[in-house]
């Protein structure tokens, strides 16, 4: 219904901003990445832009909003996986930036996702499984292997992990793949994805 609110962000709590936009106050639900790069300047607060998710549930009816459209991604591929609702996937968005909740999915690093407010070790274990298993058959429905240029995860090249991310962070293999091509495969692989994500974001 709503792709992004733009307005004059009008108040920020902990867990919500308002923004007015057309003289409409929109209260939407943020997480805490989110609420951390909201503009606290009042001139900078004149132009604020969140990327939105409605959520229609029978308890009532909920907008969420996201600083960028990563954020949107994972929050919209957490709630896809089963047991996790939008309070948790929030927690974990609080926690965690979307770049770490990628290489955390794509390392299996259940430790870490389960370090996150509400989600234990069973909940991050099924977090992995479940958005491993969608990558996987992302990749297959978008050529796959058969993409001749795929990066390779031997020899110490971050590239094929990157790639994997970038994925989780609701690109297509294609655009992650152009966006990987000129940046050193030995880099940090946080470093790499940072990198990739001023390129798919120009």
């Amino acid at each position: 219904m709503f792709y992004f609110i733009r307005g004059e962000l009008v108040l920020i709590d902990q867990n919500f901003a308002v923004i007015d936009a057309a003289g409409v106050g929109y209260k939407l639900t943020v997480s805490g990445h989110t609420h951390a790069a909201l503009p606290r300047s009042p001139e900078k607060q004149k132009n604020v832009t969140l990327y939105t998710y409605l959520s229609v549930r029978e308890d009532g009816v909920e907008l969420f909003g996201f600083a960028t459209l990563e954020e949107l991604n994972i929050y919209k591929l957490l709630i896809s996986v089963s047991g996790i609702g939008p309070k948790a996937a929030l927690s974990l968005l609080s926690f965690l930036s979307p770049e770490k909740i990628a290489l955390a999915v794509c390392s299996e690093d259940k430790k870490l996702i389960a370090k996150a407010p509400g989600i234990g070790p069973k909940t991050a274990a099924r977090i992995i499984l479940e958005l491993k298993d969608k990558l996987h058959a992302d990749a297959s429905a978008d050529g796959g292997e058969d993409i001749a240029v795929a990066p390779s995860a031997a020899s110490g090249n971050h590239s094929a992990e990157a790639l994997d991310a970038l994925m989780v962070l609701g690109f297509n293999r294609s655009a992650a793949l152009e966006a990987l091509k000129g940046i050193d495969p030995s880099e940090e692989l946080e470093d790499i994805i940072r990198e990739a994500l001023k390129k798919l974001m120009r």
